[in-house]
């Protein structure tokens, strides 16, 4: 990921560091502590190698945002629920584990504003370098 990439009309760009105190907040409002936590819960499940460190917060200019854990190299990705089992980029790993928070927080706490995230991050899916990857994994 760039840091700033822009995909059929969707733009992806890293908040810097001075923004990222606003970012949970704004988008996940007073349930931003456990949305954080279902991401993380979210990867850890996954991706049995994945032990905590940095995440990179990125913004899309169709109002969607997501997280993505900063690694290099490829993630060994295993979905229990739907049999997926392969490898893809942190980002990618990212999107998919936020997609599988969000899915999460939108039905235990019944806010509107978690579906609408969900389908705004689902619709930057297709335009990703990795798209088959991600269908795959939250099929």
């Amino acid at each position: 990921m760039t840091q700033s990439s822009k995909t059929h009309g969707i733009t992806a760009t890293i908040v810097p560091d001075e923004r990222r105190i606003d970012i949970l907040p704004r988008y996940f409002g007073r349930h931003m502590i456990r949305a954080e936590v279902a991401v993380y819960t979210a990867m850890s499940s996954l991706c049995d190698t994945y032990h905590g460190g940095f995440w990179d917060y990125i913004e899309l200019s169709n109002g969607a945002f997501y997280m993505s854990p900063r690694k290099d190299g490829p993630l060994a990705i295993t979905c229990d629920g739907n049999g997926y089992d392969g490898e893809m980029s942190s980002d990618a790993a990212g999107i998919v584990a936020t997609l599988f928070a969000l899915n999460a927080m939108a039905w235990s706490t019944e806010d509107a504003s978690f579906t609408d995230l969900y389908h705004r991050l689902l619709a930057f899916v297709p335009s990703h370098a990795e798209s088959r990857e991600i269908f795959a994994a939250i099929d």
